[in-house]
């Protein structure tokens, strides 16, 4: 146990706690800028087993904020590249790399036998995908997201709020790292952040990070904390589906413009999120709305306005980049 002295001398922590991180089981999902230190340091602290789900190749501009990678790993898949170094850091973890997109079809298979999930996936689709998920099986999920100089971590679901009830709404604008660009050392921040609430609980530290979100601000270098324990859960949104779940009977939009991509299916409607509304087209007695786009966000955005004028369920489908990639 000399490996884990350090910590094990944490009064908090101790053998008991130790024990606990050695027989856990955690999905993160995303190989990315916060896997980083989440996988360093849950992989150092002496988590037992960890499978790492990502699509994604290293390329050089992840360079800058995803650490754990080196010039040698560019286009190697993200999750073996990780799986690798954290092996190298410590032969004890065991991590399985599954190189593959979450979601709606495969997320209870790779939830499965997991204590807790990671959400570093930095997609807008995954961490609601992961938030139904982890509600609907009573897993603490912990989430995060970085845009630019701002970010946040939250620990989710699980006897807490899920992320939908905290964040029920879409908001007017949603950036991304390739749009709005990202400082690597708030991804650091975030990461470290994410690590510490994942192996709180998993150790069983008192008290909980569960039911509460930490944000920081990289300009003022400020941060602030809020419980949302009590936040009730949304009585109905728009939930994910997977494209393979798609079927001929369906009111199928895609959202993209022609120019983007070709048509998903050739049943589908090409149209706008603007499209739907007060004399916009509606779906057809007993069938449901399926609306696609890249990420989900216009979507989403056609969901609220197609849900003003019509009741009826409506699914979302994040369809990626053309070459497949997560949102």
């Amino acid at each position: 146990m000399s490996r884990y002295a350090r910590q094990i001398a944490v009064p908090e922590l101790g053998p008991l706690g130790q024990a606990r991180l050695r027989r856990a089981h955690v999905l993160v999902v995303g190989a990315g800028g916060l896997a980083a230190p989440v996988l360093q340091y849950l992989g150092g602290a002496g988590v037992g087993r960890i499978r790492l789900v990502d699509p994604d190749r290293v390329e050089a501009t992840n360079l800058h904020r995803q650490t754990l990678f080196r010039d040698a790993d560019i286009g190697v898949a993200k999750s073996r590249a990780a799986a690798a170094a954290i092996t190298a850091l410590n032969p004890d973890c065991r991590v399985e790399a599954v190189v593959a997109a979450l979601d709606p079809a495969n997320v209870d298979a790779l939830c499965d036998s997991t204590d807790l999930v990671l959400d570093c996936a930095d997609s807008f689709a995954a961490s609601y995908i992961l938030s139904d998920a982890c509600r609907a099986a009573d897993r603490q999920l912990v989430s995060a997201s970085v845009v630019g100089l701002d970010g946040y971590a939250g620990a989710f679901c699980g006897g807490a709020p899920s992320l939908r009830a905290v964040f029920p709404d879409l908001p007017q604008r949603l950036g991304s790292c390739a749009e709005d660009g990202v400082l690597g050392p708030v991804v650091g921040v975030i990461g470290a952040l994410q690590a510490q609430m994942a192996l709180a609980l998993l150790a069983g530290l008192d008290p909980s990070p569960l039911g509460q979100l930490v944000t920081f601000d990289g300009r003022s270098l400020r941060s602030g904390k809020f419980r949302f324990a009590d936040t009730p859960e949304p009585e109905r949104g728009p939930r994910f589906l997977a494209p393979s779940a798609i079927t001929a009977a369906d009111f199928l939009v895609d959202l993209r413009a022609e120019d983007e991509a070709p048509l998903m299916r050739p049943f589908a409607r090409r149209l706008p999120a603007t499209a739907f509304g007060p004399g916009g087209p509606i779906p057809a007695t007993g069938q449901r709305a399926v609306l696609c786009c890249r990420s989900g966000q216009r979507a989403w955005a056609a969901a609220e306005r197609l849900g003003a004028v019509w009741d009826g369920n409506i699914f979302l489908v994040a369809l990626g980049d053309p070459n497949g990639d997560i949102p």
